[in-house]
């Protein structure tokens, strides 16, 4: 039977319309609706691919991205809420460690190995998901066989021990009845469900999963993890060990290895492998500082030679993994770098070749700060209330405060080195670090952020050049 017809297993990748998944980006991402454009264009290839017959499919290449812009505009935000709109496995790499001195072992075939982990990792995750239920059953008997076994737990209160149920009548009345007395176990299972045993200490038996790990070394595959006990089987058993811990945390640890037993390790693993093949995403970061000539002075790692590497494995390779062969053709490969020196023209043909797309992001201005604090689902702003919530505080913000503070990062970004958006987080986290210090000792008086407030705690920042660049 084919995986994809599996009932463990929903239909992967995303339906929704290019429109869709723009509109799914915009409710993170402010701005960049090009680059929003360019990869709903590309997921939806995906769907429209798989709608061809098998000849033809395989022949459809995906169209892969470069995106330029400086940092902190939302380049890897973008590839990453995309991958998760898909449900697709997703890896970010930095292009430019492979041009590090002295890089020894691993080579640029692992970013695929390391897509292929994650792949595993989400699909068990979600068989997880759905064994949930059961796992849950399975971990509440064993806790229940436990609290049943501790003999000095004293007798049950016999006004529990005894349930109301109701007769109706010829006439229609309802009259209530002492149905027979509950076991023990009933009620021990109905307080266990209540919370009431959360802090008591239970002891339990849990497989220890882990298998001697070894290193070894590959002329093709670089350093490689060896896990010896798929190598040599029953040789290193599953090893069994005894905890003492609360109920509470003994629940999610069982619950987590039911889960772990009812799920088929070797069907997960060929779903992650045909969901890597078919809709894994690699967003290849600071793809800039690898194009151009070799640099004439020091010992750096040939930039066009790590182009020359990377190549095969954008055009389509097989990759051996311990999980058996990776073929790269239908990964979708992301590019971006900030291209202030270089230019995308500067990387080798046929890697350019490889990368069709190219989309140019925006910088960030004041109006886009002041909608990045605002409009995001999980906003800067947002989790700053929430987080001085849990302290009993009440927080908000009147629409001057939010001006000023939009206002003080552009500044700094145009006084400065321009970091994007990542500015706001240094100009939130000193706007409020008085607060957040002292939140345990105060009231719980609302607090209104105001625009003489933020000026109050930034004053003399922007200033004093040094002391700026020290803070922010």
């Amino acid at each position: 039977m084919a995986l994809q017809q599996d009932p463990l297993f929903e239909k992967d990748g995303s339906e929704l319309t290019p429109r869709e998944i723009v509109s799914a980006l915009d409710r993170h991402i402010v701005g960049q609706h090009d680059a929003k454009r360019a990869v709903a264009i590309a997921l939806r290839n995906r769907w429209r691919r798989q709608q061809l017959d098998e000849e033809l499919r395989e022949e459809v290449m995906p169209k892969n991205i470069i995106m330029i812009g400086p940092t902190g505009v939302g380049k890897t935000e973008i590839a990453r809420r995309l991958a998760k709109l898909a449900r697709a496995p997703f890896l970010k790499v930095e292009a430019s460690k492979f041009t590090e001195v002295g890089y020894v072992g691993r080579d640029v075939e692992s970013m695929v190995r390391d897509l292929l982990e994650l792949g595993i990792n989400l699909v068990k995750s979600e068989a997880e998901e759905r064994v949930e239920a059961r796992a849950r059953e399975l971990a509440e008997e064993r806790i229940l066989d436990q609290l049943e076994s501790v003999a000095e737990r004293p007798p049950l209160d016999d006004s529990h021990n005894r349930r109301k149920t109701f007769i109706v009548g010829s006439d229609g009345v309802a009259q209530s009845s002492d149905d027979a007395p509950r076991t023990r176990r009933d009620l021990l299972r109905m307080r266990l469900r209540n919370g009431e045993f959360d802090d008591e200490y239970v002891e339990i038996e849990l497989t220890d999963s882990r298998n001697p790990v070894i290193e070894v070394f590959s002329g093709q595959q670089g350093m490689e993890e060896m896990d010896l006990g798929n190598v040599f089987g029953n040789m290193f058993p599953k090893r069994r060990k005894r905890k003492r811990i609360p109920v509470a945390e003994a629940m999610k640890a069982l619950i987590q290895e039911e889960a772990s037993r009812l799920v088929d390790m070797e069907q997960i693993t060929q779903e992650a492998l045909r969901r890597t093949q078919q809709s894994g995403i690699i967003f290849l970061d600071e793809v800039d500082k690898i194009a151009g000539q070799t640099s004439k002075h020091g010992p750096d790692v040939s930039r066009e030679g790590v182009q020359r590497d990377l190549l095969p494995i954008v055009e389509g390779s097989s990759v051996t993994t311990k999980h058996g062969v990776v073929k790269t053709d239908h990964i979708l490969f992301i590019a971006a770098g900030a291209f202030h020196v270089s230019k995308p023209s500067d990387l080798i043909p046929e890697l350019q070749g490889r990368f069709p797309i190219r989309v140019e992001l925006q910088s960030l201005t004041r109006e886009d700060f002041q909608r990045i604090l605002t409009e995001p689902r999980n906003s800067l702003t947002r989790q700053y209330v929430e987080l001085l919530a849990t302290e009993g505080l009440e927080i908000s913000f009147d629409d001057d405060a939010l001006e000023t503070i939009a206002d003080m990062a552009h500044r700094v970004n145009e006084t400065l080195e321009n970091i994007g958006a990542r500015r706001l987080h240094t100009i939130m986290e000193k706007v409020f670090e008085s607060l957040s210090f002292e939140a345990p000792d105060l009231n719980d008086d609302p607090v209104v952020i105001t625009s003489s407030y933020v000026r109050d705690r930034l004053e003399g920042i922007l200033e004093d050049d040094d002391l700026s660049r020290y803070i922010l």
